[in-house]
C-alpha cells in the first residue's frame, strides 16, 4: 500500500495532505458561497490576485454561467460575512450574491476510482 501512494504521490495524483478543521470548534461556523459579478466586464478578470489577502476566502472558482467566480468563505458571524462582503466589493469592484450554508452533510467526498 506504502508503493502504490508513493507512486500516486510521484505521478502528482496525490496533491498532498491537509487537516480538516472543525469551524465551530475554531470560532468560525459560518459558511457561505459567494458569486462575484463584474460591474464593468471591460475590466481585466483579475479577481483573485484582488481578493487573495482576505484569509476568510477558503477557495476561489471560476466558474461558467452567470457568475465568474465562486468564492467559498468562512466567517465567525452574519455582522462578519457583511463585513467580508463590503471589502470584497471594494476590492474587486464587482457585485456578489450570497448562498449561507445551513449544513454540510457532506464533503470533499473522493472520486470514484
Amino acid at each position: 500500500m506504502h508503493q502504490r501512494v508513493k507512486r500516486l504521490e510521484q505521478r502528482g495524483i496525490v496533491k498532498g495532505y491537509a487537516a480538516r478543521l472543525d469551524g465551530a470548534e475554531i470560532g468560525l461556523p459560518m459558511s457561505a458561497f459567494i458569486s462575484l459579478f463584474p460591474i464593468n466586464p471591460a475590466e481585466p478578470d483579475d479577481y483573485p490576485k484582488r481578493l487573495e489577502h482576505l484569509p476568510e476566502i477558503e477557495a476561489c472558482y471560476s466558474v461558467a454561467g452567470d457568475a465568474s467566480y465562486v468564492l467559498r468563505v468562512r466567517v465567525a458571524s452574519p455582522t462578519a460575512l457583511e463585513e467580508l462582503l463590503q471589502k470584497i466589493r471594494e476590492s474587486a469592484n464587482v457585485s456578489t450574491r450570497t448562498t449561507v450554508v445551513l449544513s454540510t452533510p457532506y464533503e470533499d467526498r473522493p472520486p470514484a476510482v
